[in-house]
């Protein structure tokens, strides 16, 4: 049976309808693609309390994270001002004031809504450690006080703790290599990937009370108790790490004073060759005794006596004198050793110096890759100016800091060259700095980096996008469609 006129304009109206609704469909679903929505920031905050000062850094990073490690960036940092928490160990209660203006300053940074999900924490290094060792009670009530203070913000209050020297050295190898993007690089495809060519920098860090070394030896790590193991961006690193308590330059230049007395007629002035020519000064002799670094060397007299000390300001004869504070007899007959006996396999690789290594040569001009003769002689030519020519020549500079610049200078020396094992050749292999990438190197950055592992990750929501074409004909064809069904209605019922 023939169909007629009607009915084929109606089949052909149909089938134009079916193929309408069909390509519709098809452009509705193709082409499409998922757009992230902008990550939200997490922020968070570490109190660096060290052995002389305290520093507050604030951190902040994208909600969604690469490899379980945040993407973390510095955005502020504060000084406290006031003496390291250590130093209130008769008066703990103004350990936590002393805090009170730098988190005043953090909550004018972080928005509201942010706030009660930072992650606060503070770390205290050396000068909390040796407080444990000659006063637990007293650095308990320090770290109860802080803690108090903190809690009284809304943020995620997450601690107040000494961090062990092991720690220290290797958040500061994790915050360098963070930093020079060692372990993942932002592509030109916008993503991160870990360098093809990566190359991993060791770390140098000298405090008040402590000096660490962290780095990958070409070699195995035989004592496991100098190994740290890490998994950052989804991959394992093993590195040496090792704090020396007692060996930051505060100490090392107590122990150093130490050693200039030790068997003299205290009656008579001291020569101090690591002291400028011309400086003179007299000091308690208990004094040179009140640290857990140098209280075993204590004579057994009573400590009632003043000794006048004064500086002739020789650079051989100071580093001669530094040595002494050294133990390295006990690393006779051991293949890979420092000094105090410690394990350390031979430096190798690219390394960075920071903190006091950074202060001390950045004061003579000595942070642009000079040679090590270089370095030696401007060190030497330093030592040799008088008391009084110095402080001429710099008179904004704080008196015990000036007189300390030759003694400090000379230990950076001793020990990276005699405890350290670097050499003329390897020299140029360490970077004096101060920040990389507009962020301050230290502990605190690699500590956050770590603990981001802790935060769960958020989902980042996403939205389905066409490109505007594809979007303009899909409506045609839905118009069209629309038309067609009319047309065949108006057809149908005439």
């Amino acid at each position: 049976m023939g169909l007629d006129s009607k009915q084929v304009a109606l089949l052909v109206l149909l089938v134009a309808s079916v193929i309408s609704v069909v390509i519709a469909l098809i452009l509705s679903l193709v082409k499409s693609s998922e757009v992230p929505l902008p990550p939200g920031t997490k922020y968070g905050m570490v109190f660096d309390a060290g052995s002389s000062h305290t520093s507050l850094f604030i951190y902040q990073w994208p909600t969604d994270k690469e490899n379980n490690t945040g993407v973390v960036s510095q955005t502020h940092v504060c000084d406290v001002e006031g003496p390291g928490i250590s130093s209130y160990a008769n008066d703990p209660p103004s350990a936590g004031k002393s805090l009170v203006a730098c988190l005043e300053e953090a909550m004018n940074i972080i928005p509201p809504e942010g706030q009660r999900g930072a992650p606060a924490y503070l770390g205290a290094t050396a000068g909390m450690r040796l407080l444990d060792l000659k006063n637990k009670t007293a650095s308990d009530m320090v770290l109860s006080e802080v803690s108090k203070t903190i809690s009284r913000y809304p943020v995620d209050f997450r601690g107040a703790r000494i961090i062990s020297g092991k720690e220290e050295g290797s958040y500061g190898w994790i915050t360098i290599n963070y930093l020079l993007e060692s372990f993942m690089k932002y592509s030109f495809g916008g993503r991160w990937v870990r360098p093809v060519s990566s190359k991993i920098y060791g770390a140098l860090d000298l405090g008040g009370a402590s000096t660490q070394i962290s780095f990958i030896p070409k070699v195995e790590i035989a004592d496991p108790e100098q190994r740290a193991d890490f998994k950052l961006y989804g991959f394992p690193y093993s590195i040496y790490t090792h704090s020396f308590l007692c060996y930051g330059q505060n100490q090392a230049l107590k122990q150093m004073l130490v050693k200039a007395v030790e068997g003299k007629d205290l009656s008579q002035p001291i020569n101090i060759p690591c002291y400028p020519a011309g400086y003179k000064s007299t000091i308690a002799q208990a004094s040179l005794y009140n640290s857990p670094c140098t209280v075993k060397s204590a004579p057994s007299s009573s400590l009632v006596q003043d000794i006048t000390i004064t500086g002739t300001g020789n650079s051989t004869q100071c580093q001669d004198l530094l040595k002494t504070i050294y133990d390295f007899s006990s690393c006779t007959g051991k293949e890979f050793c420092s000094f105090e006996g410690i394990y350390q396999p031979p430096v190798v690789g690219k390394f960075f110096a920071f903190s006091a290594f950074f202060y001390t040569f950045d004061f003579l001009n000595l942070t642009s890759g000079q040679d090590l003769p270089t370095v030696k002689s401007r060190i030497q030519t330093f030592c040799a100016q008088d008391w009084t020519e110095l402080q001429a020549s710099f008179p904004k500079e704080r008196t015990d800091r000036l007189r300390e610049y030759c003694a400090n200078a000379n230990y950076v020396l001793t020990l990276l060259l005699d405890a350290y094992k670097f050499n003329e050749n390897n020299w140029n292999s360490i970077s004096f700095m101060k920040q990389a990438a507009d962020t301050d190197i230290g502990w605190t950055l690699g500590y956050m980096l770590n603990l981001t592992n802790m935060i769960p990750s958020e989902a980042s929501a996403s939205v389905r996008t066409q490109s505007y074409d594809v979007w303009i004909a899909a409506v045609f064809f839905i118009v069209l469609t629309l038309a067609l069904g009319l047309l065949m209605l108006v057809l149908y019922f005439r």
